[in-house]
This record gives C-alpha cells, structure tokens and sequence, in this order.
C-alpha cells in the first residue's frame, strides 16, 4: 500500500520530523484560500503516485493569489503519466540552501534494513544509484537491534554531510528507520530533505509504501487505503484478486506467479524493452480470468504491446490455451498485439490451439519478449 504525500507527511510530521505547513485542496478555490492561509510564496503539488511530478507540470511555485489560481486550475483534473489528479497539496515554500536524500528500505541481497543517506537529494535517486553509487551512504541495520545512533551518524558522516546539520539529519534518518520498522513500511524516503539558510532542515517530499500483507496491524494505516487507492487499473486489480503494480513502460505483462512475471519483467528490460506493470493472475487461466486480465492491460494507454508468458502446472497448457482463445474472441477489436509463450504440462498441445489469427505464439520465452518488445517499439 503506498501512501500519498500528504498522508505519509502527517506521519512524519506526527513523529516529530520537520515538514512544511500544507493543506490539502480539491478544488481551485479551495486552493488559493489554502495559499492566502499558508502565505505566500507556496508550492501547489499534484497528489498522484508518481515520480517526475515537477518536470510533467504537476508541481508549481506561486506568489500571488493569480498565479495559485492559474495553477491550481492547470494541475487540477490533468492527466499525469496516465494518473488523473484530484488533489493538490498547497505548501509553503521552503528557501533551501542544500538538498539531501534519506532513506530506508529492505536490502533483500543482505537480507537485512538497510539505511541511505545521499548529499546528491531533489533528483530521482535510482539514477544516483546507476550512475554514481558512491554518492549514496549506506548503513546496514541489524531487526533484531534497530539503529544504534552512531550508525545514523555514521550513514551521514560518509554521505559528507555538512557538519553543522549533521545531528539534525541524523535524528530525521533515525525516526525514519523507526517509522519504517513501527508500520511495517516496505519503503521510507525523503527526497528531498532541505537543508535551510538558518541550518534547519525539512521533508520536503515524503514517501512511504506499508508492506499490504501487514495491515492488520496497522488500521490507522488501512484507514487510508481507499484514500490512497492510485488510479482505476489498480482498484480494478483488487476487485479481480489480481496483483498488480503499474509501471511507466510500454511492454504490458501478465503471468501466472510472481517469480514468472518477475523473469519477464527482467527480460524486457535486457532486450530493451520497459515494463508497463507487474500483473499475476495467480494460479489457474480460465477465460473469465484471462478476459479481465486482458481487459486490465488494454486498459493501460501506456500499453502498446502485451505478453503472456503461462506456465502450465495443475492447469494444463491446453486448458489456458483455450482460455485465452475464449478471451480474446470476446473483444471486437484487440486493440494491442499479444504475444504468447506457454510451458509445462500439455504445452505443446496448447500452443496448436492457440489462434494464431489473435495472438503471436512464439516457443521460448526469450523470443516472446523480444517479439513484444519489438510490437512496441514499433506501435509506440
């Protein structure tokens, strides 16, 4: 479950980690009444879960009450990276001097919490990561303990922190581990986390995903579950017992286990392709599940191309082939290329029923890919 910005600020802000003042407005005028409290200059920040809000147009600095209407009228109701924004947060404007990251997520190669700290904040920190790892400190936390302080001041001493705020970031990254571990968070970030003229800093974004199998014990959190729900594909992938995870690629996805959609995800990285979503539909094809699968991808505009990757084990190959053949024939028009790749028990009888007028069957997994890849480049 992802929060939104608004929602995981009230938790940081609750756990004593500095933010802006904010209020939350759905409505243009809503907006500016919210700007004219908080005061002049404020940011006017479109609530989607998304990264690149600033660069898409969904984050603008105003001074004035013309200019927070101007935007909150443009932010309001547009369509960003295929989310439909219903929300904005009108924040004070924060005069920064330095930008920082701080983080806390699994690393599941240590198997253990691992703790980042970057000097290299307001910029998207995977390609950090990629480009300069570094320039981001870490610092592995032992479950059983938590963070010792001296590995906060540790994470930020070899991030080259500036001294004279060092304590201070070091105390945000603590309650962020804290929070992280009290809400059974999946992820925690702040980025960035503003260093100011007077050495105060402030999150200025926040980022918080609760691991969704742990909300029982978390129904503070479940409260904003609804209110946090992303957009229509997601809501529907709930309603169809789908998991499901949207992407920015242009590859649509779907599989029968999560280690299989996991492999194609990979590979249509490795052939260079991007991923449109994660999308298991968990055991069984029948025509119903494939139907709404399908339904859920074509849904997708990002989508221009599909593949199905099955691995037949109780359900036999024969039986998803039919199903998918059942499924697609429902559609008047398919409106994406889908490509099929099908393993296991009864494969081969099932890639001969396949109507090869719907989709395209290719026999190994790499070709599916690389076939899909190639539809969407093509299409795109």
């Amino acid at each position: 479950m992802k929060l939104h910005e608004y929602q995981a600020k009230r938790v940081f802000a609750e756990a004593g980690i500095p933010t802006p003042d904010a209020e939350l407005a759905e409505t243009v005028d809503a907006a500016v009444d919210a700007a004219e409290a908080i005061g002049y200059p404020v940011a006017i920040k479109a609530q989607v879960q998304v990264g690149g809000r600033g660069k898409a147009g969904g984050i603008k600095l105003v001074d004035d009450a013309d200019e927070a209407r101007e935007a909150a009228d443009e932010i309001l109701g547009m369509d960003l990276k295929g989310y439909h924004v219903d929300r904005v947060l009108v924040e004070e404007a924060v005069d920064f001097t330095n930008e920082l990251y701080v983080g806390v997520t699994m690393d599941r190669g240590e198997g253990k919490p691992v703790a980042m700290v970057s000097t290299r904040g307001g910029v998207n920190i995977e390609e950090v990561a990629a480009e300069d790892p570094d320039a981001i400190a870490r610092e592995h936390v032992d479950p059983a303990f938590g963070m010792h302080p001296y590995q906060a001041r540790k994470a930020v001493y070899d991030a080259g922190v500036d001294r004279d705020v060092a304590n201070d970031v070091a105390s945000v990254l603590t309650t962020l581990y804290d929070l992280w571990e009290a809400k059974d968070g999946s992820d925690a970030e702040i980025n960035p986390l503003m260093v100011t003229s007077d050495d105060e800093v402030i999150a200025a974004d926040a980022v918080m995903n609760i691991d969704g199998d742990a909300l029982f014990r978390q129904p503070e959190l479940a409260e904003m579950q609804e209110e946090a729900a992303e957009d229509d594909l997601e809501a529907k992938a709930n309603d169809y017992g789908f998991d499901y995870v949207r992407l920015d690629g242009n590859v649509g996805i779907i599989g029968n286990g999560a280690g299989l959609v996991m492999t194609t995800l990979d590979l249509v990285d490795h052939y260079g392709g991007a991923p449109a979503n994660f999308l298991d539909i968990g055991g069984g094809a029948k025509a119903e599940r494939v139907t709404n699968a399908l339904d859920m991808v074509f849904s997708d505009e990002n989508v221009d191309a599909v593949v199905f990757n099955i691995f037949g084990g109780i359900t036999r190959g024969d039986e998803v082939a039919q199903g998918i053949n059942e499924a697609l024939e429902q559609f008047d028009e398919i409106p994406k290329r889908v490509v099929v790749r099908l393993a296991g028990t009864n494969a081969e009888e099932g890639m001969e029923i396949l109507n090869t007028d719907l989709v395209t069957v290719e026999k190994t997994l790499e070709d599916a890919v690389q076939r899909a890849v190639e539809y969407a480049e093509e299409d795109s």
